[in-house]
């Protein structure tokens, strides 16, 4: 019961609460991520949700558009921006996905939506990442986040599917909580975020 309705109300009450209580927080950040990024401090990108339907996901842009001289965009290192390093660090960069929640696009609690262009590289128990709504935070993410393989993200990921509870996700929330403060999982040891996913051996 709770994974087929309770969720989606959860999801619906909790998402519509904190978009209101960090709207100043919102403003704010927003203000300085369009003086960092000339104009745009929101990032909108294609990522598949449930059973694999493509929705935009909405997030902070922490990260510049500035290319080469053959017009190619710089490294994540290159392009994370002072204020964005901070904003992705502080998980602030997720907040605007409680508009994604809100939508139904997604779930507080779920794997990571991924790229697009990911789809046909997961094996069968992998693509089952994609039975639940993706969420802001998930398994994955309080047990690694970026800092852990991709093997791993994915056995998290299959594993919550499997295990989806009202205990579970209110465990994930504390643990999440804990993670932002610690900041720990942001990223890849000698990478900005995380190396891309290009299929398994």
């Amino acid at each position: 019961m709770y994974k087929n309705i309770l969720k989606r109300l959860v999801d619906v009450t909790v998402g519509l609460v904190t978009l209101t209580l960090l709207s100043p927080v919102i403003a704010i950040v927003a203000i300085l991520l369009w003086f960092a990024n000339s104009g745009q401090p929101f990032f909108f990108q294609s990522r598949p949700g449930k059973h694999g339907r493509v929705f935009k996901i909405i997030k902070f842009k922490t990260m510049n558009d500035r290319k080469d001289a053959q017009g190619n965009l710089l490294s994540d290192a290159d392009r994370l921006t002072p204020i964005g390093a901070f904003v992705r660090k502080t998980s602030l960069d997720e907040i605007p996905q409680l508009i994604n929640v809100l939508k139904g696009d997604m779930s507080l609690i779920g794997p990571r939506p991924l790229l697009v262009q990911y789809l046909p590289l997961y094996n069968v128990a992998q693509a089952r990442r994609h039975e639940v709504r993706p969420g802001i935070t998930g398994w994955a993410q309080v047990n690694g986040r970026n800092a852990i393989s991709w093997k791993q993200k994915f056995e998290y990921d299959v594993w919550y599917v499997d295990n989806i509870s009202f205990a579970l996700d209110l465990k994930i929330i504390g643990l999440t909580i804990k993670k932002v403060f610690v900041r720990e999982g942001i990223s890849q040891e000698g990478q900005a975020t995380t190396e891309p996913f290009t299929g398994n051996d």
